[in-house]
Protein backbone atom coordinates (compact mmCIF):
# COMPACT_ATOMS: atom_id res chain seq x y z
CA UNK A 1 0.00 0.00 0.00
CA UNK A 2 1.30 3.34 -0.99
CA UNK A 3 3.17 5.25 1.92
CA UNK A 4 0.58 7.52 3.71
CA UNK A 5 -2.39 6.28 1.81
CA UNK A 6 -5.10 3.75 3.43
CA UNK A 7 -7.87 1.62 2.64
CA UNK A 8 -10.65 1.57 4.84
CA UNK A 9 -13.44 -0.85 3.74
CA UNK A 10 -17.30 -1.31 5.10
CA UNK A 11 -18.72 -3.98 4.48
CA UNK A 12 -23.10 -4.22 3.54
CA UNK A 13 -25.94 -5.96 2.92
CA UNK A 14 -28.13 -5.11 0.05
CA UNK A 15 -31.72 -6.33 0.53
CA UNK A 16 -32.45 -8.82 -2.57
CA UNK A 17 -31.03 -11.35 -4.09
CA UNK A 18 -28.43 -11.55 -6.57
CA UNK A 19 -30.72 -13.07 -9.25
CA UNK A 20 -32.90 -9.93 -8.48
CA UNK A 21 -29.79 -7.54 -8.95
CA UNK A 22 -28.21 -9.66 -11.93
CA UNK A 23 -31.28 -8.98 -13.95
CA UNK A 24 -31.85 -5.22 -13.03
CA UNK A 25 -28.42 -4.40 -13.75
CA UNK A 26 -27.94 -1.86 -10.55
CA UNK A 27 -28.48 -1.85 -6.84
CA UNK A 28 -31.35 1.25 -7.35
CA UNK A 29 -34.00 1.57 -5.40
CA UNK A 30 -32.75 -1.52 -3.12
CA UNK A 31 -32.30 -1.41 0.66
CA UNK A 32 -28.74 -1.06 2.38
CA UNK A 33 -27.95 -2.44 5.56
CA UNK A 34 -24.23 -1.07 6.46
CA UNK A 35 -22.47 -3.37 8.77
CA UNK A 36 -21.03 -1.69 11.86
CA UNK A 37 -17.99 1.09 11.77
CA UNK A 38 -15.80 -1.14 14.23
CA UNK A 39 -13.66 2.19 15.02
CA UNK A 40 -10.28 3.84 13.77
CA UNK A 41 -7.94 2.18 11.27
CA UNK A 42 -9.74 -1.06 11.69
CA UNK A 43 -12.65 -2.62 9.30
CA UNK A 44 -14.91 -5.43 8.27
CA UNK A 45 -14.64 -6.44 4.73
CA UNK A 46 -14.93 -9.69 2.66
CA UNK A 47 -19.26 -10.57 3.51
CA UNK A 48 -20.27 -14.08 2.69
CA UNK A 49 -23.25 -15.27 4.70
CA UNK A 50 -25.84 -18.20 5.25
CA UNK A 51 -29.15 -17.86 6.18
CA UNK A 52 -30.34 -20.09 9.09
CA UNK A 53 -33.66 -19.72 11.27
CA UNK A 54 -34.64 -16.34 9.34
CA UNK A 55 -31.63 -14.62 10.80
CA UNK A 56 -28.84 -13.80 8.16
CA UNK A 57 -25.41 -14.98 9.21
CA UNK A 58 -22.69 -12.27 7.74
CA UNK A 59 -19.17 -13.61 8.22
CA UNK A 60 -16.14 -11.24 7.59
CA UNK A 61 -12.47 -10.14 7.80
CA UNK A 62 -11.84 -8.26 10.91
CA UNK A 63 -8.93 -6.17 10.42
CA UNK A 64 -7.12 -3.92 12.65
CA UNK A 65 -3.73 -1.66 10.98
CA UNK A 66 -2.18 -1.75 14.31
CA UNK A 67 -1.42 -5.57 14.04
CA UNK A 68 -1.87 -5.83 10.42
CA UNK A 69 -3.78 -9.13 11.10
CA UNK A 70 -7.46 -10.45 10.32
CA UNK A 71 -9.66 -12.67 12.31
CA UNK A 72 -12.99 -14.29 11.40
CA UNK A 73 -15.81 -12.69 12.92
CA UNK A 74 -20.12 -13.60 12.31
CA UNK A 75 -22.75 -10.64 12.98
CA UNK A 76 -26.62 -12.02 13.10
CA UNK A 77 -29.26 -9.78 11.61
CA UNK A 78 -32.98 -9.37 11.65
CA UNK A 79 -34.17 -9.59 8.39
CA UNK A 80 -35.20 -5.85 9.10
CA UNK A 81 -31.57 -5.26 9.80
CA UNK A 82 -31.66 -5.15 13.20
CA UNK A 83 -28.10 -6.74 14.39
CA UNK A 84 -28.73 -9.41 17.34
CA UNK A 85 -25.03 -10.48 17.66
CA UNK A 86 -21.74 -10.25 16.29
CA UNK A 87 -18.68 -11.96 17.45
CA UNK A 88 -15.37 -13.45 16.59
CA UNK A 89 -15.49 -17.04 15.34
CA UNK A 90 -11.45 -17.79 14.15
CA UNK A 91 -8.25 -16.60 15.16
CA UNK A 92 -4.65 -18.16 14.29
CA UNK A 93 -1.47 -16.44 14.71
CA UNK A 94 -1.31 -15.30 11.05
CA UNK A 95 -3.82 -13.26 8.99
CA UNK A 96 -7.36 -15.14 8.03
CA UNK A 97 -10.08 -13.18 5.50
CA UNK A 98 -11.86 -14.14 2.84
CA UNK A 99 -13.95 -16.23 5.02
CA UNK A 100 -16.37 -17.98 2.00
CA UNK A 101 -19.02 -20.25 3.65
CA UNK A 102 -20.92 -23.01 1.98
CA UNK A 103 -23.20 -25.50 2.77
CA UNK A 104 -22.82 -29.76 1.45
CA UNK A 105 -24.28 -32.70 2.44
CA UNK A 106 -25.76 -31.10 5.31
CA UNK A 107 -22.60 -29.80 6.99
CA UNK A 108 -21.67 -25.92 6.77
CA UNK A 109 -17.97 -25.09 5.68
CA UNK A 110 -15.51 -22.40 5.93
CA UNK A 111 -13.02 -21.50 3.64
CA UNK A 112 -11.21 -18.59 4.37
CA UNK A 113 -7.76 -17.30 3.06
CA UNK A 114 -4.52 -18.17 4.78
CA UNK A 115 -2.11 -17.62 2.14
CA UNK A 116 1.05 -16.54 4.33
CA UNK A 117 0.89 -20.33 5.72
CA UNK A 118 1.52 -21.42 2.37
CA UNK A 119 -1.48 -23.59 2.57
CA UNK A 120 -5.27 -23.59 2.28
CA UNK A 121 -7.48 -24.77 5.62
CA UNK A 122 -11.27 -25.84 5.13
CA UNK A 123 -13.34 -25.34 8.34
CA UNK A 124 -16.35 -27.49 9.57
CA UNK A 125 -19.35 -25.96 11.44
CA UNK A 126 -19.34 -28.48 14.99
CA UNK A 127 -21.69 -25.33 16.30
CA UNK A 128 -22.85 -22.59 13.96
CA UNK A 129 -22.15 -20.40 13.80
CA UNK A 130 -19.90 -19.59 16.66
CA UNK A 131 -17.80 -22.83 16.39
CA UNK A 132 -15.29 -24.53 13.37
CA UNK A 133 -12.90 -27.21 13.37
CA UNK A 134 -10.44 -28.02 10.35
CA UNK A 135 -11.12 -30.88 8.09
CA UNK A 136 -8.17 -32.80 8.70
CA UNK A 137 -8.44 -35.04 5.23
CA UNK A 138 -8.98 -31.53 3.26
CA UNK A 139 -5.98 -30.78 1.58
CA UNK A 140 -4.71 -28.30 -1.40
CA UNK A 141 -1.31 -28.53 -2.88
CA UNK A 142 -1.02 -24.58 -3.50
CA UNK A 143 -1.11 -21.55 -1.53
CA UNK A 144 -4.51 -19.86 -2.82
CA UNK A 145 -5.47 -16.50 -2.66
CA UNK A 146 -9.08 -15.78 -2.22
CA UNK A 147 -9.98 -19.66 -2.85
CA UNK A 148 -14.05 -20.10 -4.02
CA UNK A 149 -15.58 -22.98 -4.54
CA UNK A 150 -18.21 -23.87 -6.47
CA UNK A 151 -19.86 -27.68 -6.61
CA UNK A 152 -21.30 -28.33 -10.85
CA UNK A 153 -21.57 -30.98 -12.73
CA UNK A 154 -20.49 -33.48 -10.00
CA UNK A 155 -17.32 -32.01 -8.92
CA UNK A 156 -16.03 -29.81 -7.18
CA UNK A 157 -14.19 -26.53 -8.89
CA UNK A 158 -11.50 -24.15 -7.36
CA UNK A 159 -11.10 -20.60 -8.50
CA UNK A 160 -8.11 -19.18 -6.45
CA UNK A 161 -4.93 -16.79 -7.33
CA UNK A 162 -1.97 -17.88 -6.36
CA UNK A 163 0.95 -16.15 -4.16
CA UNK A 164 3.27 -14.15 -6.19
CA UNK A 165 4.21 -10.93 -7.33
CA UNK A 166 1.95 -7.80 -6.48
CA UNK A 167 0.96 -8.16 -10.17
CA UNK A 168 0.13 -11.60 -10.32
CA UNK A 169 -1.81 -11.49 -7.12
CA UNK A 170 -4.08 -9.17 -9.09
CA UNK A 171 -4.40 -10.60 -12.10
CA UNK A 172 -4.19 -14.30 -11.87
CA UNK A 173 -7.57 -16.85 -12.18
CA UNK A 174 -6.28 -20.51 -11.61
CA UNK A 175 -8.43 -23.23 -11.51
CA UNK A 176 -8.35 -27.02 -10.06
CA UNK A 177 -11.28 -29.54 -10.04
CA UNK A 178 -11.90 -32.09 -7.39
CA UNK A 179 -14.00 -35.52 -7.53
CA UNK A 180 -15.09 -34.52 -3.38
CA UNK A 181 -13.91 -31.73 -1.10
CA UNK A 182 -11.39 -34.14 0.51
CA UNK A 183 -10.45 -36.15 -3.10
CA UNK A 184 -7.21 -35.20 -4.83
CA UNK A 185 -7.34 -31.91 -6.33
CA UNK A 186 -6.02 -31.33 -9.96
CA UNK A 187 -4.12 -28.21 -11.14
CA UNK A 188 -6.16 -26.91 -14.50
CA UNK A 189 -3.54 -24.12 -14.72
CA UNK A 190 -3.53 -20.53 -15.21
CA UNK A 191 -7.72 -20.03 -17.04
CA UNK A 192 -7.45 -15.89 -17.65
CA UNK A 193 -4.86 -12.80 -16.64
CA UNK A 194 -6.33 -9.61 -16.87
CA UNK A 195 -5.39 -7.15 -14.00
CA UNK A 196 -9.04 -5.47 -15.11
CA UNK A 197 -10.81 -8.48 -13.89
CA UNK A 198 -9.14 -11.68 -12.33
CA UNK A 199 -8.40 -12.43 -8.98
CA UNK A 200 -11.89 -13.67 -7.43
CA UNK A 201 -14.25 -11.33 -5.34
CA UNK A 202 -17.37 -13.30 -4.23
CA UNK A 203 -19.97 -16.00 -5.13
CA UNK A 204 -19.89 -17.71 -8.23
CA UNK A 205 -23.51 -17.58 -9.53
CA UNK A 206 -24.86 -20.22 -12.17
CA UNK A 207 -27.06 -19.23 -14.78
CA UNK A 208 -29.24 -21.34 -17.66
CA UNK A 209 -26.13 -21.27 -19.92
CA UNK A 210 -23.07 -19.96 -18.06
CA UNK A 211 -21.51 -19.27 -14.70
CA UNK A 212 -20.85 -15.98 -13.83
CA UNK A 213 -17.50 -15.34 -11.67
CA UNK A 214 -17.35 -12.15 -9.28
CA UNK A 215 -14.01 -11.00 -9.90
CA UNK A 216 -11.39 -8.06 -8.84
CA UNK A 217 -10.37 -4.88 -10.98
CA UNK A 218 -7.13 -3.87 -9.57
CA UNK A 219 -6.18 -1.46 -12.27
CA UNK A 220 -4.91 1.57 -10.25
CA UNK A 221 -5.69 0.27 -7.06
CA UNK A 222 -6.37 -2.82 -5.33
CA UNK A 223 -10.11 -3.92 -5.25
CA UNK A 224 -11.11 -0.79 -7.71
CA UNK A 225 -14.25 -2.39 -8.42
CA UNK A 226 -16.01 -5.76 -9.13
CA UNK A 227 -17.05 -7.66 -12.48
CA UNK A 228 -18.48 -10.33 -13.73
CA UNK A 229 -16.54 -13.24 -15.68
CA UNK A 230 -18.60 -15.02 -17.89
CA UNK A 231 -17.93 -19.15 -17.79
CA UNK A 232 -19.31 -21.46 -20.39
CA UNK A 233 -17.93 -25.23 -20.32
CA UNK A 234 -16.70 -25.67 -17.24
CA UNK A 235 -17.57 -29.13 -17.30
CA UNK A 236 -15.32 -29.88 -19.62
CA UNK A 237 -12.41 -28.67 -17.86
CA UNK A 238 -11.62 -26.10 -20.32
CA UNK A 239 -14.07 -23.55 -19.69
CA UNK A 240 -14.64 -20.42 -22.36
CA UNK A 241 -14.30 -17.38 -20.26
CA UNK A 242 -15.49 -13.73 -21.29
CA UNK A 243 -15.20 -10.70 -19.40
CA UNK A 244 -18.45 -9.18 -18.62
CA UNK A 245 -19.57 -5.86 -17.74
CA UNK A 246 -18.53 -4.01 -14.05
CA UNK A 247 -20.76 -3.53 -11.19
CA UNK A 248 -21.96 -0.06 -9.77
CA UNK A 249 -22.10 -0.04 -6.18
CA UNK A 250 -25.29 1.24 -4.78
CA UNK A 251 -25.63 4.75 -5.02
CA UNK A 252 -26.09 5.33 -1.66
CA UNK A 253 -22.79 4.07 -0.39
CA UNK A 254 -20.87 5.73 -3.85
CA UNK A 255 -20.00 9.47 -2.14
CA UNK A 256 -19.09 8.21 1.28
CA UNK A 257 -17.18 5.26 -0.19
CA UNK A 258 -15.75 6.34 -3.78
CA UNK A 259 -12.69 4.40 -4.29
CA UNK A 260 -13.64 0.11 -4.64
CA UNK A 261 -15.09 -2.38 -3.68
CA UNK A 262 -14.32 -5.58 -3.94
CA UNK A 263 -16.59 -8.71 -2.61
CA UNK A 264 -19.87 -9.47 -3.83
CA UNK A 265 -21.39 -12.43 -2.74
CA UNK A 266 -24.94 -14.23 -2.62
CA UNK A 267 -26.43 -15.53 0.97
CA UNK A 268 -30.11 -16.60 0.28
CA UNK A 269 -32.38 -13.48 -0.35
CA UNK A 270 -29.65 -10.60 0.25
CA UNK A 271 -26.52 -10.11 -1.63
CA UNK A 272 -23.38 -8.96 0.31
CA UNK A 273 -21.23 -6.27 -0.51
CA UNK A 274 -17.84 -4.56 0.59
CA UNK A 275 -17.02 -0.62 -0.52
CA UNK A 276 -14.06 1.26 -0.10
CA UNK A 277 -12.66 4.98 0.75
CA UNK A 278 -9.20 5.77 0.73
CA UNK A 279 -7.49 7.91 3.64
CA UNK A 280 -4.45 10.49 3.62
CA UNK A 281 -1.98 10.60 6.55
CA UNK A 282 0.87 9.19 8.39
CA UNK A 283 -1.09 7.13 11.33
CA UNK A 284 -0.77 3.61 9.79
CA UNK A 285 2.79 4.56 9.39
CA UNK A 286 2.74 5.38 13.09
CA UNK A 287 1.30 1.91 13.92
CA UNK A 288 3.74 0.22 11.33
CA UNK A 289 6.93 1.64 13.32
CA UNK A 290 4.95 1.35 16.80
CA UNK A 291 4.72 -2.61 16.33
CA UNK A 292 8.65 -2.72 15.04
CA UNK A 293 9.82 -1.11 17.66
CA UNK A 294 7.61 -3.37 19.89
CA UNK A 295 8.86 -6.47 18.25
CA UNK A 296 5.27 -7.80 17.66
Amino acid sequence: MPFFRTDHWRSAIVHADVGSVIAAGSFDGLAVTLLPDIGDHRFLADPFGLVRDGLLHVFVEAYDYRICRGTIEVLIYQPDGTLLDRREVLRTAWHLSYPFVFEHDGAIFMLPEAAATGTLTLYRATAFPFQWEPVMDFTFPHAAIDATPLFFAGKWWLFWTPVGTKAARQSTLCLSVADGLTAPWQHLGEVWTDRAGARPGGTPVVMDDHILLPVQDCRGTYGRAVRWLRIVGLETGRPIISAGSFVEKPQSLAARFPDGMHTLSAAGPYTLLDVKRVGYGPKREFMKLRRRLSGR
